[in-house]
C-alpha cells in the first residue's frame, strides 16, 4: 500500500510540475521588433493582417507578445539608427516594411545574429539582402515581391483599357533595385506588343509632378507607375495629378487604387503578411532563417477604381471586369 501511495503522489508530482512547464511556456513572452520606412504603416491594411495571424498562431499583444515597433516616416537616412536601437532591444525577431532599405538597415544592424524577417523586397538577391531565394544564409530571409511576368500582365491590362495607346510612359524610382529588373521585364513585353516605352525617373516626391506633366508633354498614352516605398507614400498625390491629366494608368498595389488610381494588378499584401507572420512564428519555433527559402508572390489581386473610371469617361472593358477581384465605386 505504501508504495502504491507513493507511486501515486509521484505521479501527482510529476503532473503538476508537467502542468506549471506548460503554462509557464505558454506565458513566456517574446519581443518581435518591426522596422518601417513609410510613414503610418502600422495603420496600413497589410500591418493589420500581419498582426490579426500573429494572433491566430497564439502570440497575444501585451500577454505572450511583446511589439516594438519604429518607423523612419518616409526618410531612410533614419533608418540604421532605428534598426540599432530596435536590435538594442534584442528581439527575438526583427521584422522589416515595405521596401529593401530597411531589410539592407536591419541585416546590417543584426549583423548575424538577431533573425531578420523582410515583407516587401523587390529583388532581395540583387540588393545584397540574402544569398539566394532557396538558400538564403546568414540571419536573414522573408517574402520577395518578384514574381515572373507581373508587369506583362499589368500592360496587358493597359492595353485592353487604352487600346489606342501606342506609346506608354513608366514611372519609377531608379534608387531601387527592384526599378531596374521590373522594367527589363515590361520591355520585353512592350516589344512583342509593339509599344513604346518612355521611362520617366522620380527620386524624390518634389519630382513627381513635374514627371507626370512632361510624361503628358510627351504624347504617351497611357502610365504604368511601379512601386516603391516613395511612390507608395505619395500615392494620393500621383492618382490626383494623373486624373487631372486624364491618363489611365495601372499601379502596382491597391493602395494606389484606394487613394483614387484607375486600377491596381500586384501581390495580394494580407495575404503576403499573413505569411510573414508564419515564418516568424517558424524561427520562434527553432527554424534557423538560413533555412527557410525567400517566397515569391503567388497570389495577385486586380482592383478597379470604377468611381475614377467614370470620371476619366472611360469604360472597363469586361474583359478586365471578369477578372476583377475588388472595385472601388
Amino acid at each position: 500500500m505504501t508504495d502504491r501511495r507513493s507511486l501515486i503522489k509521484s505521479l501527482a508530482g510529476a503532473a503538476l510540475l508537467g502542468a506549471t512547464a506548460a503554462n509557464a511556456q505558454r506565458a513566456k513572452s517574446v519581443t518581435i521588433g518591426y522596422l518601417a520606412l513609410l510613414p503610418g504603416e502600422d495603420r496600413m491594411s497589410f500591418m493589420a493582417s500581419f498582426m490579426r495571424r500573429l494572433n491566430e498562431l497564439g502570440y497575444v499583444e501585451g500577454k505572450s507578445l511583446h511589439f516594438e515597433y519604429r518607423s523612419a516616416d518616409g526618410r531612410p537616412e533614419l533608418l540604421p539608427a532605428l534598426a540599432a536601437e530596435l536590435v538594442g532591444m534584442k528581439p527575438d525577431v526583427l521584422v522589416t516594411g515595405f521596401g529593401t532599405v530597411a531589410a539592407k538597415a536591419a541585416k546590417a544592424a543584426a549583423a548575424g545574429g538577431i533573425p531578420v524577417v523582410f515583407m516587401a523586397v523587390g529583388d532581395p538577391v540583387g540588393a545584397g539582402v540574402v544569398e539566394s531565394l532557396a538558400r538564403p544564409g546568414g540571419n536573414v530571409t522573408g517574402l520577395s515581391d518578384l514574381a515572373s511576368n507581373l508587369q506583362g500582365s499589368r500592360l496587358q491590362l493597359l492595353r485592353e483599357v487604352a487600346p489606342s495607346a501606342s506609346v506608354v510612359g513608366v514611372v519609377f524610382n531608379p534608387g531601387t533595385p527592384y526599378a531596374a529588373l521590373a522594367y527589363k521585364e515590361l520591355g520585353a513585353a512592350a516589344e512583342v506588343a509593339k509599344i513604346g516605352l518612355r521611362p520617366f525617373e522620380v527620386r524624390s516626391a518634389k519630382e513627381i509632378e513635374p514627371q507626370l506633366l512632361a510624361a503628358k508633354a510627351a504624347g504617351v498614352g497611357a502610365l504604368v507607375i511601379f512601386e516603391d516605398p516613395l511612390t507608395l507614400s505619395q500615392r494620393s498625390e500621383i492618382a490626383m495629378v494623373v486624373a487631372r491629366l486624364r491618363l489611365p494608368a495601372v499601379y502596382g498595389y491597391r493602395e494606389f487604387a484606394e487613394a483614387g488610381g484607375l486600377m491596381s494588378y500586384g501581390t495580394d499584401h494580407g495575404t503576403q503578411w499573413r505569411r510573414g507572420a508564419e515564418f516568424v512564428d517558424l524561427i520562434l519555433k527553432g527554424s534557423r532563417p538560413a533555412d527557410i527559402p525567400v517566397e515569391q508572390p503567388t497570389r495577385f489581386e486586380l482592383v478597379v477604381n470604377l468611381k475614377t473610371a467614370r470620371e476619366l469617361e472611360l469604360p472597363v472593358p469586361p474583359t478586365i471586369m471578369i477578372r476583377v477581384n475588388d472595385t472601388i465605386e
